[in-house]
């Protein structure tokens, strides 16, 4: 019996309005992403990233096609973003903003806390519980939203370049601990970044995005077992091939979008 995808998008095109004229976002997307997949979109800025994302979050509605997320689980919520910034509520402390989605949910007081409790932990919040964001560097409150989103137990989790604005090492310490609570999870995993380095980093797969309009125009197969390091990327040749390749496919379609809008 063939696999059935998790995510399938089918034809998928966005446009946005506005007085007399439109902006096409996205262009004709179709594609599959399976269960427990980690996938990485990279693309030049404007290329329609984070709509797509926020299509599938149900904030935003295609123009024309459609896509499926499969539940396989019935009362589990079906996605959860995490967003770069803005992703914690300033007047809840930090347990109170990781354990929001489950007391939303109903859940029995129990499982709140044990889920709560375990996140915590698992990303090394447990010590700083009871403050609030405002007393939080920006590494901290980006471990608030990914306690929060596991700790909802979401079948997909929709990441918005949620380490963008970190320095390295705190990027670095939090893109371990993401693949540490993915690798006992096995969610799937939709994140959009720039970096390169960090899709290689993290994905299995690396979709690669036109400028404006966005399509998908490449798929990249990252087959070096994990974990992988920075200098795994500068050392193993093919990774190393794999990064000059994407960092080829940016520089044209950057290039390719500069003369368009001259």
């Amino acid at each position: 019996m063939e696999k059935k995808a998790k995510i399938e998008i089918n034809n998928l095109t966005k446009a946005f309005y506005k007085k007399q004229s439109s902006v096409t976002a996205l262009d004709d997307i179709s594609l599959s992403i399976e269960e427990g997949e980690f996938v990485c979109i990279v693309g030049p800025s404007g290329c329609g990233k984070t709509t797509l994302l926020r299509i599938l979050a149900g904030l935003e509605q295609p123009s024309i096609g459609d896509f499926e997320i499969r539940s396989v689980q019935e009362g589990r919520p079906l996605q959860s973003m995490v967003f770069q910034e803005r992703g914690v509520i300033p007047w809840l402390t930090v347990k109170e903003n990781v354990a929001f989605g489950l007391k939303m949910r109903k859940l029995p007081k129990n499982v709140i806390q044990e889920r709560t409790d375990y996140y915590l932990k698992k990303t090394g919040l447990d010590r700083f519980a009871h403050l609030y964001p405002k007393e939080l560097s920006g590494g901290m409150k980006q471990r608030v939203s990914i306690a929060r989103a596991f700790a909802n137990d979401p079948e997909i989790l929709l990441m918005d370049e949620p380490f963008a604005a970190l320095d390295e090492q705190n990027k670095f310490i939090l893109q371990e601990e993401l693949l540490s609570i993915w690798s006992e999870t096995k969610k799937t995993v939709l994140f959009i970044t720039h970096s390169i380095d960090e899709a290689l980093l993290l994905s299995d797969r690396i979709l690669l995005m036109s400028a404006q309009p966005g399509k998908i125009i490449q798929q990249v197969k990252i087959d070096t077992p994990r974990p992988r390091t920075i200098e795994d990327i500068r050392k193993d040749p093919i990774l190393a091939e794999q990064f000059v390749d994407i960092w080829n496919h940016l520089q044209d379609e950057v290039q390719q979008s500069r003369k368009e809008n001259r």
